[in-house]
């Protein structure tokens, strides 16, 4: 969101009323791949960030992350589809993720009916928060990524607070070493369980390392770019960064059927 805000929006973005217009993806199908790459890889991701797999919670981190996503996803197609009476895929790929960032920091202490709702919620929110960049606060964010790993980032923070159930987590922190809430090994246990505290700190944390992450990097990307600018002229923003950065065509055959006609 910071280098979005400094560098501004792409050449076309917003009409001179104001309006949004959209840049269609170039190749949907390479979306959908890379989705569902993206899905499998956080198969290591979330279930593999326990380093171990001796006390089977790692096959429930494994339905949590793929049942966030699947709702996820739906969410956000169903969404799009109530909005503007067409279903997106490319949207809907973006709930996929959405899910999967939102049930990230939870996974492992929430259970299937809260993995459900946390990639409901998630469905909405990377929606909403589309809807928001472009008409409200005109930050143009290319794939929604803004929505995707911010916003949803910051629910799934806060989910943990909300959906823990305290069945796992035991002694994280010198929580529950002894004692949790009047009970002997119970797990992190969130607002809607029990304890106002999980939720608190999460909420605490999650602020600040918004806070953090964006005013640092507001800050070193303002300074970078006053120092140089960090946008490319128009004339290649027009033509395309892959020739002038890089030396070479990505799609070689456009040039190819442009010459042609």
């Amino acid at each position: 969101m910071a280098l979005s805000i400094v560098l501004g929006p792409r050449l076309g973005k917003f009409g001179p009323d104001g309006k949004v217009r959209a840049f269609p993806a170039h190749n949907i199908a390479f979306v959908v791949i890379g989705t569902f790459i993206l899905l499998f890889g956080w198969m290591g991701f979330n279930p593999g960030s326990t380093l171990g797999a001796t006390d089977l919670r790692i096959s429930v981190i494994a339905i949590n992350t793929n049942l966030a996503a699947i709702m996820g996803s739906a969410t956000a197609m169903l969404f799009w589809y109530w909005k503007f009476g067409k279903p997106d895929i490319s949207m809907a790929c973006n709930g996929m993720l959405a899910g999967l960032v939102a049930i990230t920091a939870p996974c492992a202490f929430v259970g299937p009916t809260s993995a459900v709702i946390i990639g409901i919620l998630a469905g909405l929110v990377v929606c909403l928060g589309v809807l928001f960049n472009d008409n409200v606060a005109k930050i143009d964010d290319p794939c929604g990524a803004i929505s995707v790993h911010g916003y949803c980032g910051f629910l799934g923070a806060i989910s943990l607070g909300l959906f823990a159930d305290g069945t796992y987590g035991a002694g994280w922190n010198g929580v529950g070493a002894t004692s949790y809430l009047g009970q002997a090994g119970r797990g992190v246990t969130g607002l809607l369980y029990g304890d106002t505290k999980q939720f608190l700190t999460q909420v605490m944390g999650a602020v600040i390392v918004a806070v953090w992450a964006f005013g640092a990097t507001f800050i070193v990307f303002k300074i970078v770019n006053a120092v140089k600018s960090m946008r490319v002229s128009k004339d290649v923003e027009e033509a395309g960064l892959d020739v002038p950065e890089f030396g070479l065509a990505a799609y070689p055959e456009d040039a190819l059927h442009a010459t042609e006609a």
